[in-house]
């Protein structure tokens, strides 16, 4: 295996579902088993999760080496990958966790927001074993997976921020209990995440771009290259289309510039909104707890400054461990647990949505 990191009828993918071993198992009472499956973008996730909180599995293969040559993700090849990969991807996570199918409680599983052809890839799969199987469908929004991240290490308490930030999205929202978010603020253009791949284009390197730029940025002088800063007026939302212009215009008028340098100068215009709208937003809201999520709070710059500037103004800052950070399917079980315990459970008329507000809208 690689680097491990529809309708109302059965379609396609119904004939993707092989035998699976089912193994004997003792298991308490209380205990629930939620199978997570996230195929929301280029990374093929399966994962068993207890009672929503403790992973007994967690298996992610990406696709980083398919997309590379071509500076950023494919959408048919992304999808037909994960047709390749999903079975062997849920065998490995119910093997790992030394489970069959008939210990699992329910199916947890990623129906938006994404790219719509590898949505469609994990949702089939997950209605083939509901149906075959007889095991519960749960739909679950990828944006509330990044924020139950937090139930699988240290949850913060009610009320808190989350900032949810990666290659498609940059939001804030308020979380006032599991399941109640309201969004206060959103990117009106390119995702913190997208504009880092696009940078690192600009500077001759390849997808991801994320990992690269913050290296960099560590070997570079941040204020070398002044890079405008994007604050909207009226609101908490984010833009950084502006910056990325910035960053190409200057690399065109000084093609022999330090690329750590404009790297640094890059990811200190990120962070300085990132981060200051963060603390703004949390201070005006009342709000002692923030919570960064998504694959690009791995980020090292913004961790550090996000634990610099959350310490001077006194909020408590959650860090979700970097493994959690990217897409993965533990966030999504976790999120199904709670769905579970409300009763939710999803029909085989399921279909994904690659546009799937979170919560309610900006109040």
């Amino acid at each position: 295996m690689e680097h491990i990191r529809g309708s109302g009828k059965i379609d396609y993918l119904s004939a993707v579902v092989i035998h699976f071993y089912w193994n004997d198992k003792s298991r308490c009472v209380d205990e629930m088993l939620i199978l997570g499956i996230d195929t929301s973008c280029d990374d093929t996730a399966a994962a068993v999760v207890e009672n929503g909180t403790t992973i007994i599995s967690n298996v992610v293969s990406n696709q980083d080496a398919i997309h590379m040559k071509y500076g950023g993700i494919v959408p048919e090849l992304a999808s037909r990958k994960h047709v390749e990969l999903i079975t062997p991807v849920v065998n490995e996570a119910l093997t790992n966790a030394k489970a069959g199918l008939r210990d699992i409680d329910a199916i947890a599983v990623t129906h938006g927001p994404g790219l719509i052809g590898s949505l469609l890839v994990g949702v089939c799969f997950a209605k083939s074993l509901s149906y075959v199987h007889g095991i519960p469908i749960l739909a679950i929004n990828h944006l509330e997976g990044h924020i139950c991240s937090y139930n699988l290490e240290s949850k913060p308490d009610f009320p808190f921020l989350a900032l949810v930030v990666s290659g498609g999205h940059t939001s804030i929202y308020k979380v006032t209990d599991t399941g109640n978010y309201q969004e206060l603020g959103r990117t009106r253009d390119d995702a913190a995440g997208e504009a880092y791949d696009k940078v690192a284009k600009l500077l001759g390197y390849q997808y991801p771009g994320g990992p690269i730029i913050d290296e960099l940025a560590a070997q570079g002088d941040p204020e070398a290259v002044k890079f405008p800063r994007s604050f909207l007026r009226d609101c908490y939302d984010f833009s950084f289309s502006g910056l990325k212009t910035a960053v190409l215009n200057y690399v065109r008028k000084n093609p022999h510039a330090s690329k750590e340098d404009i790297a640094a100068g890059f990811q200190a215009a990120v962070i300085d909104v990132l981060v200051g709208r963060s603390i703004e937003v949390a201070q005006k809201h009342g709000i002692n707890r923030i919570a960064l999520s998504g694959g690009v709070s791995a980020n090292k710059g913004l961790r550090n400054a996000m634990k610099d500037k959350a310490s001077e103004a006194g909020i408590e800052l959650f860090l979700p461990s970097v493994n959690l950070c990217t897409d993965n399917a533990a966030m999504i079980a976790s999120a199904g647990y709670y769905h579970r315990l409300d009763g939710e459970t999803a029909s085989f008329d399921l279909n994904p949505k690659a546009c799937l507000p979170l919560g309610s809208a900006n109040g």
